[in-house]
């Protein structure tokens, strides 16, 4: 007797592309070295080395201090320090204790019985600031003898600053600012490896186009694929920051929770590049030209998004075009959740910027895509 026929399970195809996508992953050891190992030796290089945080020292100012002496106008045209102003004092202090200023300065201005003026610089800081503290005390002191020099002979201006106020907070550790560069480093260039030469090799060999004569739905084809590298980069991820956290003292502000929403981070990360290497693989003509592509995209990135040190090294116009990168927007994100405690909804101009540039890859991906 003749079986009636049954509905397609676009379910169980979905699954099982999924799964054969995974177990291939798996089957090429050299993925597992370049998404795990690398990044692990990268984050103990790095995090070895000193400040990371770039050579611009953020300082804001009291109410009272005064602005009209000469060592407010040196501090003023230091080209390491960026004097910064805020009407809110509450929020001044949030930044200070989260560590994006280095230390809040009051500037105090006496005459003696002589009518002869000094200058007393007080110093506030917190253990979050600990990375840049030690090496800002140094450039302040030479500020100081820079600017009584400039007044030998005068004697107008004595000026002496104080052993700075340390509060303690959270400590900023190198690691800190070096994990989460490395996690986006790590998923920029795996994902888009991976994805741009399976997808150029499955068309190369005629799979996709029996997949799309089949009863499958594309988008099932694609996602199936696209999941399987999607779960093998949360894993690696998940690999990176237990490791940085357990073994380096990595920040987790809220634990698990703040781990979780790195990876919430990671997975609209993913998505994105998943669709690079969507057209990638679609434009490139052979396989030889397809690290040509990755490296084009990728290695600006990797400069330019401060991933190994703060894009404030850079002048200022292209501090604008670094800012627009998505993996600036990635790294600001996870650098936020993890140290500074803050939430997803918390980074929402970074995940809008990624989400902008989420949609431009797809439309670009959807009208270069190639099944044969």
């Amino acid at each position: 007797m003749e079986q009636p026929n049954q509905k397609y399970s676009q379910t169980k195809a979905l699954w099982a592309i999924t799964k054969a996508s995974f177990k291939a992953i798996f089957a090429n050891p050299s993925a597992i070295i370049f998404s795990v190992l690398f990044p692990i030796i990268f984050i103990l290089i790095f995090g070895a080395f000193g400040n990371g945080g770039g050579v611009t020292y953020h300082v804001a100012l009291t109410e009272n201090s005064d602005t009209s002496n000469f060592f407010y106008a040196g501090l003023k045209q230091a080209p390491a320090i960026r004097v910064l102003r805020y009407a809110d004092t509450s929020l001044l202090n949030k930044d200070l204790q989260k560590g994006k200023i280095t230390a809040v300065l009051s500037i105090v201005t006496e005459k003696d019985s002589l009518q002869r003026s000094s200058t007393k610089v007080f110093v506030r800081s917190t253990t979050a600031s600990a990375n840049t503290l030690g090496s800002f005390m140094p450039v302040l002191d030479y500020l100081r003898l820079k600017i009584e020099n400039a007044q030998a002979g005068e004697r107008e201006s004595l000026i002496t600053i104080a052993e700075p106020e340390i509060k303690e907070v959270r400590k900023y550790r190198q690691i800190d600012f070096i994990l989460p560069g490395q996690l986006g480093f790590s998923i920029l260039f795996s994902t888009l490896f991976g994805i741009a030469f399976t997808f150029f090799g499955l068309r190369e060999q005629l799979v996709l186009k029996r997949f799309y004569a089949s009863p499958v739905n594309r988008i099932n084809i694609l996602m199936g694929i696209g999941m399987s590298r999607l779960f093998f980069q949360l894993m690696n991820v998940i690999v990176l920051i237990f490791f940085g956290h357990y073994v380096l003292n990595f920040t987790l502000v809220n634990g698990y929770a703040t781990a979780g929403e790195m990876l919430l981070v990671t997975v609209i990360m993913l998505f994105q590049l998943m669709g690079v290497g969507l057209i990638f693989s679609s434009i490139s003509k052979s396989d030889t030209s397809i690290p040509l592509l990755i490296n084009l995209y990728g290695f600006p990135q990797m400069m330019l998004s401060g991933t190994f040190f703060s894009i404030e090294v850079f002048p200022g116009w292209l501090q604008e075009i670094c800012r627009v990168l998505p993996l600036t927007q990635y790294n600001d994100a996870m650098r936020k959740i993890a140290f500074e405690g803050q939430s997803v909804f918390d980074c929402g101009r970074e995940i809008g910027i990624l989400a902008i540039w989420m949609l431009i890859t797809y439309a670009i991906a959807i009208k270069v895509l190639k099944w044969e």
